[in-house]
């Protein structure tokens, strides 16, 4: 039986994420996947309009923070998962699917629940531990974002990293474990 479309509101972000089929890692090389990753999510912007926020590709799974203005939050999401599934499976050589099921996606109402999302999002590799700082994770945009690589993924304007009167304050933030009781919350 088809999911039920939620029409998505034009203000709110979302949190969308996809793992792969059975946790495996993805069936081509991680700097091949964000190549690929980076290729359709410049064409989500340009081609459905979705403003994107933030995103980390993981072996197996990706995040991303995003707003869709035209209320095309399932379409766009298709059309990026079935086109980079195609290109994994060029790629590799593989047939079948690549992820273990459609997207998830969360919408974040308030500003508090947005400053959570990035801050997990960002921190997924941290967690995982595939680096020690969040700003060192070379799929993610907030390495590009920290000048250490060119980015092809046409990114919103992030008001939370480039505040006025920058300090490396949310870097700081961003590398401190959360608090579990606070998250509990």
């Amino acid at each position: 039986m088809p999911r039920k479309i939620v029409p998505t509101t034009s203000t709110d972000p979302y949190h969308v994420r996809a793992r792969s089929h059975n946790r495996e890692l993805f069936e081509v090389p991680i700097a091949e996947a964000w190549a690929i990753y980076e290729d359709y999510l410049f064409l989500l912007k340009n081609g459905f309009g979705v403003r994107i926020h933030s995103f980390v590709l993981m072996p197996n799974h990706f995040h991303m923070l995003a707003t869709f203005p035209e209320g095309n939050l399932s379409p766009s999401m298709r059309y990026f998962m079935r086109e980079t599934s195609r290109e994994f499976s060029r790629g590799s050589g593989r047939i079948n699917q690549s992820y273990g099921s459609r997207f998830g996606r969360s919408v974040i109402p308030t500003y508090h629940y947005f400053m959570n999302a990035y801050k997990y999002v960002y921190r997924n590799p941290v967690r995982a531990k595939l680096c020690t700082s969040v700003e060192e994770y070379p799929f993610s945009t907030l390495h590009s974002l920290c000048g250490f690589q060119k980015c092809a993924i046409p990114l919103e304007e992030d008001t939370l990293l480039f505040e006025p009167n920058f300090s490396s304050r949310t870097l700081i933030w961003l590398n401190q474990e959360p608090n579990p009781v606070l998250e509990e919350e």
